[in-house]
């Protein structure tokens, strides 16, 4: 399985989006309340393991392992040194956020992406990559991301890629 295995786990939707929050409380859902970043947003895996567990707290029970570094992932909810993160295939739960990095990776999701030499279908193919192969991104306009994969270097059409969303510039 891609990003990781354990038994059985919950798909997020199940999972509490805060399980400690306080009756009456209110946040901007579209920020995170420890951080004030945008919710949600992809960070990627800073380690080579990383459990996510059911609930805030390491008493909560580990239900998927990550095990990819470099591997991005969705945050769509905070509670204090906590971070629920989803996979591509909306898996995860509470992860640490020591084990998260806000560095940005993407994975090609076309079961063969061409790199361009420039963001243009038209444009030379210089590399080409299998799906599930991590590329960090170097930038992005509203259509294209210009990747790093193993040094080389090139522009892929975001329709091939989970971990930005459409029409995101990054710089």
């Amino acid at each position: 399985m891609p990003g990781g295995a354990a038994a059985e786990p919950l798909p997020l939707e199940t999972l509490p989006a805060d399980p400690l929050a306080l009756p009456g409380t209110q946040t901007d859902p579209g920020k995170g309340p420890v951080t004030n970043l945008p919710l949600p947003r992809y960070v990627t895996l800073k380690t080579g393991e990383g459990n996510a567990r059911r609930g805030p707290g390491l008493s909560n029970r580990i239900d998927w392992v990550f095990t990819r570094a470099g591997m991005p992932l969705r945050v769509t909810a905070e509670y204090e040194n906590w971070r629920r993160v989803e996979d591509t295939e909306g898996l995860g739960g509470w992860v640490h956020y020591s084990l998260l990095s806000g560095v940005r990776s993407v994975l090609i999701q076309a079961e063969m992406a061409e790199f361009r030499a420039a963001p243009d279908s038209e444009a030379e193919v210089v590399l080409r990559a299998e799906r599930n192969v991590i590329g960090r991104i170097l930038e992005c306009n509203p259509d294209w991301c210009r990747l790093s994969v193993e040094g080389e270097k090139g522009w892929v059409s975001k329709a091939a890629l989970w971990g930005v969303d459409p029409g995101e510039v990054i710089e």
